[in-house]
């Protein structure tokens, strides 16, 4: 095992928030989370993307994991743990990335589900780690509102 030293070892915190309001009904948006074959549906469905491994068990203390292969790029692990959940109103996990074999972050994710005029409100907001110098959190930030993208296209089939 190899031990990173401090001239080695860099960290950048970042805290972002991705909000969309879907026309969808609170319990639509509510599945679409927490019904494994439906998440799986839209939460990392891109079709450059080969998945090698995937499995989700939606309970406080349940795993989550996505591992594959980007088309013609690396390889990325997902790992998370679910560690509160409110039925109907907020899902918190924890999760790890790795991309091509290597640690890429440590992240707090919260999920918030509010009923509004017009649909529902989802308020995503992300804590992480990113670690020696492989993403500063943009990456992350531009690639979840994509993944909301795929998520307001699951809600309007």
């Amino acid at each position: 095992m190899t031990v990173e030293t401090a001239s080695t070892s860099t960290v950048v915190h970042a805290t972002f928030v991705v909000e969309r309001t879907f026309d969808a009904s609170l319990d639509r948006v509510w599945d679409a989370f927490s019904v494994p074959e439906q998440h799986a549906q839209w939460f990392g469905s891109d079709p450059g993307f080969a998945e090698t491994e995937a499995h989700e068990d939606f309970r406080v203390g349940g795993q989550a994991v996505q591992d594959g292969q980007w088309h013609d790029g690396p390889t990325s692990r997902y790992v998370a743990t679910y560690t509160d959940i409110v039925e109907r109103s907020r899902i918190v996990s924890t999760y790890d990335m790795w991309v091509a074999g290597e640690h890429l972050s440590t992240s707090l994710a919260t999920v918030e589900l509010e009923a509004v005029d017009g649909g529902t409100r989802v308020t995503y907001t992300e804590q992480g780690v990113f670690l020696d110098g492989k993403d500063d959190g943009s990456k992350r930030e531009s690639g979840f509102a994509g993944i909301f993208d795929a998520l307001g296209a699951y809600l309007a089939r």
